[in-house]
């Protein structure tokens, strides 16, 4: 796949300066877009945003971050995959998809099982958590059509948009994975 990772609506692949970094400067000062992550509560100006752009392309053996493309190379958001415990076959994965016009259109869906096939069997992890803000529904349902369970919460971790929110932390095996036969979409 010299492109990236692909699936039926969107490709995983690498993050690139010139094609994604202002998209990225927007979206995290666009308050819809922000409103259920944990960014974008004090304006990130390009300098900032650059450091981090710089940082989260460079993957490591713990950190890998993709922009997700549609099929015609549409910067649309952009995936992550944090925290890879290779040991114990674990890591946190998340996503944001930047431009509103998609929402809820199954960009994200095709997103996060693109990364589940990454993690699971380029990886060889065993199992992925996540997590979202309670009330983002499009972050539960996204998370729910590709097998992810509720396995917690923390109570009012964080302030967001007026009162503190409950952390619904979401888990993800490969035998659930491959049980559902997700794979078989990717």
């Amino acid at each position: 796949m010299a492109h990236g990772w692909e699936g039926e609506l969107v490709r995983l692949v690498p993050l690139d300066k010139d094609r994604h970094f202002d998209n990225c400067v927007k979206w995290v000062n666009d308050p819809d877009v922000t409103e259920w992550l944990l960014i974008g509560d004090f304006p990130l100006s390009r300098l900032s945003q650059s450091d981090w752009f710089e940082k989260a392309a460079r993957a490591t053996d713990t950190n890998v971050m993709f922009a997700i493309e549609t099929l015609d190379g549409r910067h649309i958001g952009n995936s992550g995959v944090h925290q890879i415990d290779l040991r114990n076959g674990t890591c946190i994965t998340g996503s944001m998809i930047g431009e509103k016009e998609v929402w809820g259109k199954g960009y994200g869906t095709d997103a996060s099982r693109i990364r589940a096939h990454y993690c699971f069997h380029v990886l060889g992890l065993r199992v992925l958590y996540s997590g979202y803000l309670e009330g983002n529904e499009r972050s539960r349902r996204m998370s729910e059509k590709n097998g992810y369970t509720e396995c917690g919460r923390m109570p009012k971790k964080y302030w967001k948009r007026g009162q503190f929110r409950d952390e619904v932390l979401m888990f993800l095996d490969r035998e659930t994975w491959s049980r559902l036969n997700l794979e078989s979409q990717v």
